[in-house]
């Protein structure tokens, strides 16, 4: 099986993260996409922000799943691993759990300028075979498929003046989120 190990702090996951996965699917790039919420975030402090519960992030992950494609299935494997994970540890873990398994890491263009300082990034490289998507408003490397610049940040604004912004959301998304909104104090 071909898998495309899709990781991020989904905070909240949002329409363009729904949309990199269809087109995997779709694409026949992989026979399945799984979603990885990160446990704590490799680089937590250095960006400035705060993740919702990781449960939450979850279960949002499960709802999007829901709306999207029943091949994307969410994976809990970085609250089983050493803090913090990072793509390595994570992406060696399933391999050694899914040996029969080929999987592909999703990277955003928007993460490129950071590779250097991901850890074992040429491991990953010639190990994982990543599939570099582009991100609107980032330099889109050749080849990479451009998807439209959607921010969680901008969706936490949002949601934090008790705004839900439809259209950045899946439908199931909006109404969870309606009902119980994490970054309203």
């Amino acid at each position: 099986m071909r898998v495309a190990i899709y990781g991020g702090s989904f905070n909240p996951p949002h329409v363009a993260h729904a949309m990199v996965a269809s087109w995997l699917l779709w694409t026949d790039q992989v026979d399945e996409v799984w979603m990885v919420p990160v446990f704590r975030h490799a680089f937590e402090g250095i960006h400035g922000k705060k993740l919702a519960p990781y449960e939450q992030r979850v279960a949002w992950c499960q709802l999007v799943r829901q709306d999207v494609d029943q091949r994307i299935q969410v994976s809990t494997i970085e609250s089983e691993l050493p803090i913090p994970s990072y793509s390595i540890d994570t992406l060696t873990e399933l391999q050694a759990q899914y040996p029969e398994y080929s999987f592909r890491l999703v990277i955003g263009a928007d993460v490129i300028p950071d590779l250097p300082k991901w850890k074992e990034w040429k491991k990953i490289s010639s190990h994982f075979s990543p599939i570099v998507v582009g991100r609107g408003g980032y330099e889109c490397p050749d080849g990479a498929v451009e998807f439209p610049s959607v921010s969680s940040s901008h969706i936490r604004e949002t949601l934090r003046q008790k705004k839900i912004p439809t259209s950045f959301l899946t439908c199931s998304l909006v109404k969870e989120l309606s009902r119980s909104n994490p970054y309203v104090d």
